[in-house]
């Protein structure tokens, strides 16, 4: 028996089960895989720890670290609006934005200007939302600890995706921004 002109496996190679094995019938659908944001299913989106105090304990490659300061640092968000939004964190753990030293106020400044022209280089961006939720109340999502985020704009990247499917669609891999962003980054001497 065939699955139409072809022997089954003929392209997958040996041992490849064939759709038909499976129960149920193939509908019209596809399906986006987004296993990362298990993590954000599993705790409510509110974690035990807070991640921005976790991320700079770990390697850069493990915490998604684009780029490092002295009073504040650079990193993918986890659950991006697009590919390529970054938030930019302060190490200390301050919920508020008056509550910040003058010294992390300057250099979260100066981080989200060079992911600017980061994000331009690397990934072409036409524009950016650049913002922050302070308080629960306001939509931060983990309102515990500043966080600016830097969200690149496409003049192309706006569809019905999110509006309807309630889905962001991500060419993109986490890792791989992250790697493409961090060797861009230009180093301070």
């Amino acid at each position: 028996m065939t699955d139409g002109p072809y022997s089954p496996g003929e392209f997958a190679g040996e041992g490849v089960e064939s759709s038909r094995d499976f129960v149920g019938v193939p509908d019209e659908y596809q399906r986006l895989w987004t296993p990362h944001r298990m993590v954000y299913i599993e705790t409510g989106g509110q974690p035990d720890d807070c991640p921005f105090c976790i991320a700079p304990t770990r390697t850069d490659e493990e915490a998604l670290i684009v780029a490092r300061g002295d009073h504040a640092y650079v990193l993918l968000n986890l659950f991006p609006y697009n590919s390529g939004h970054l938030l930019v964190c302060p190490y200390r753990h301050v919920p508020l934005y008056d509550e910040a030293t003058a010294e992390e106020i300057d250099e979260i400044a100066r981080l989200t200007q060079t992911a600017m022209r980061t994000l331009r280089e690397v990934a072409g961006t036409d524009g950016f939302n650049i913002g922050m939720n302070q308080g629960r109340i306001a939509g931060a999502g983990i309102a515990a600890h500043l966080h600016q985020h830097v969200v690149p704009r496409w003049a192309t990247d706006a569809n019905f995706f999110p509006i309807i499917a309630k889905t962001k669609a991500l060419p993109q891999l986490l890792g791989e921004v992250r790697n493409s962003l961090a060797a861009a980054w230009p180093r301070v001497e």
